[in-house]
């Protein structure tokens, strides 16, 4: 019996254990075809092999993963990303349901960044856009010397316009010029040997061991810049457009440092080299050369209107730079210093010496609209000094419409207001309220609006109280001398609103409103704007009284048309202007002759080709029967 017992349960034990072997094989089989499935498609994504401290990591994270989805999960089980789905089977081996665990967030085994690997991600990425940056020193640098393929391109090509474009770029990279960024363009521009590279250097307070310094460390350019400044391994002799280009930016740094000594020194022997090279496109950068020179030397002590200024010394040499530009035919330089001129002698009071200077010299029409800007406002201060206030308001009128309408030129404008305002009163008008209004003017002409106001209304005593309260502004603006004429003109102002106001007036209520010395002095007045024209009225000098005119149709005269004539002109010559300041390429009408001369050889070839192919030995027979 216990081997019956023994046999029945080895013959179960081997019938139950085939069933598993073969259940098992079942099993095997497709959980090895879909695991290699897998395995296939994310063989990049898993390693092969992992640390010993990981699989912890993630037995642990997969056995609560597991626990959660209420699957038990054996300690051999290793959690993968690559196990997306666990299958449960019954014990008959029947499939029952599919539980899927997914990944999860906080792991770094399946590519998801933690908290701390966002930040440093994020420092990464601010540590690349930093680095991607340019440079605004290299930025600079490379800007200076693409500057010379212009101006070398000005010099082969004889135009002009190429140094106009590399006097407009020192703007934008004036801010980054440094006594270092200089000193390393020189030394990778110039050989040691060069007498222009020492001048600048010493300009620059820098010695001769700075060729030594950046040796060996030079800039990468472009292959235009390279092959320009490079010639059999040396540095070649660079052009004088460049060393004047050059001495522009360290006169501007001078400038901007506030080294007004050695800037003064320095543009002296840069003049001085000036009146030896007679090229025309050196025209517009020595416009610039003679414009700081003057400038270094206002800033000098004693300061105009002194008769010892260092400004009266440079005279000489501003006079002997015109009559050169003028022999030369040199319109910018021409213009540039007929205007530093001009300045000179109005911040020393010399009236006179300037009103000469304009009636002898000529003034160039296509002169640069700054140009013609500053040289209408001189002549506008001029004219009203010298009582000329038509003349003054025209020139400062068409100062205000050519001024530049960008922030950093808007000092220009405001002190051709403030001195066109002044005329305005002067002539017995009242500048309009928008005037004042304007963003750019509204703070810098409240002192000359408060002093309008008392104008129009004709109160001496509120005149007299605003020219005592603004008197350092006034002085400063160079307008204080203009304003104390403005007296008479607001008596006159006075007496016209009172002859519009009333029929008639005594000349005893004429003094108590104009807080006037006696009657007498009223009745002066009061005759003298009779005279003028200032009002329409007589004057009886027994009973002591004015009577007022009435006042007739404005339309009916002369006046309307006259300010009509006036603005019709004005847009005239402004259409004349912008036709003279319309550029064009040099030698553009020979190119186009050279071109019609071409298509008219091509067409008579065209025409020769044609009547050879029209007769050829095939037609000939055809034409003689003809």
């Amino acid at each position: 019996m216990p081997e019956q017992r023994r046999t029945t349960r080895s013959g179960k034990d081997s019938t139950s254990s085939e069933k598993s072997r073969a259940d098992s094989s079942k099993s095997g089989s497709k959980d090895k075809s879909s695991h290699t499935r897998r395995t296939s498609s994310s063989t990049s994504k898993t390693p092969s092999t992992t640390k010993r401290g990981s699989k912890d990591l993630s037995t642990e994270k997969s056995r609560a993963n597991g626990s959660a989805n209420g699957t038990p999960i054996n300690e051999d089980t290793e959690m993968t990303g690559d196990d997306a789905s666990k299958r449960r089977t019954s014990k008959d081996g029947e499939e029952e349901m599919t539980v899927v665990v997914p990944p999860p967030k906080t792991t770094k085994l399946n590519g998801s960044p933690d908290k701390d690997d966002n930040v440093v991600l994020d420092d990464r990425e601010h540590e690349k856009d930093t680095d991607d940056s340019p440079d605004p020193k290299l930025s600079t640098i490379a800007e200076i010397k693409a500057n010379f393929v212009l101006l070398e391109r000005a010099v082969s090509q004889f135009d002009a316009r190429f140094s106009l474009r590399v006097l407009r770029s020192i703007s934008s990279h004036r801010k980054h010029l440094t006594v270092e960024l200089l000193t390393e363009v020189i030394t990778n521009t110039y050989s040691p040997t060069n007498v222009v590279a020492l001048s600048l250097l010493e300009a620059l307070g820098q010695s001769h061991n700075a060729f030594e310094k950046t040796h060996g460390h030079e800039m990468d350019v472009d292959t235009d810049v390279k092959e320009n400044a490079v010639k059999n391994g040396k540095i070649r002799d660079t052009l004088p457009e460049v060393d004047v280009y050059l001495s522009i930016l360290v006169q501007v740094l001078l400038h901007d440092t506030k080294r007004w000594a050695e800037g003064a020194e320095f543009s002296s022997g840069l003049v001085e080299h000036l009146r030896i090279l007679n090229h025309r496109t050196l025209d517009a950068l020595a416009s610039k050369v003679y414009f700081y020179y003057s400038l270094f030397y206002e800033q000098l002590k004693p300061f105009p209107p002194s008769p010892q200024s260092p400004v009266v010394s440079i005279r000489p040499n501003l006079l002997a730079a015109l009559r050169t530009a003028v022999l030369r035919k040199d319109q910018d330089t021409q213009a540039a210093v007929t205007t530093l001129l001009l300045r000179n002698y109005l911040s020393t009071s010399h009236i006179t010496q300037a009103d000469l200077l304009l009636s002898h010299s000529h003034f160039p029409q296509s002169a640069a609209n700054n140009q013609i800007a500053r040289y209408l406002y001189y002549l506008g201060r001029i004219r009203a000094i010298q009582l000329s206030y038509t003349d003054a308001h025209e020139h400062l009128v068409g100062a205000t419409r050519k001024s530049p309408s960008s922030s950093s030129a808007k000092g220009f404008y405001q002190a051709s207001m403030k001195l066109l305002i002044v005329v305005d009163l002067l002539m017995g008008d009242i500048p309009e309220r928008s005037t004042f209004r304007q963003s750019a003017l509204e703070k810098s002409l409240e002192p000359y609006f408060e002093l309008v106001q008392a104008v129009r209304v004709g109160d001496l005593e509120k005149f007299l109280s605003i020219v005592r309260a603004n008197n350092a502004a006034f002085r400063r603006d160079g307008t204080y001398t203009l304003i104390l004429r403005l007296r008479q003109n607001v008596i006159k102002t006075g007496i016209r609103m009172m002859s519009l106001s009333y029929a008639r007036i005594s000349l005893r209520d004429i003094c108590i409103r104009l807080n006037l010395d006696s009657e007498q002095t009223a009745e002066y007045i009061v005759a003298k704007a009779i005279r003028d024209g200032v009002i329409e009225a007589t004057l009886d000098h027994e009973k002591g009284f004015m009577k007022s005119k009435d006042m007739g149709d404005v339309y009916a005269t002369r006046e309307p048309g006259e300010a009509f004539h006036e603005r019709i002109r004005a847009c005239l010559d402004l259409h004349d202007e912008s036709v003279k300041a319309m550029r064009f390429p040099m030698n553009q009408h020979r190119l186009e002759l050279k071109n019609a001369q071409e298509a008219r050889e091509r067409e008579r070839e065209l025409a020769k080709e044609i009547v050879e192919g029209d007769m050829d030995e095939d037609d000939s027979g055809d034409f003689e029967g003809m």
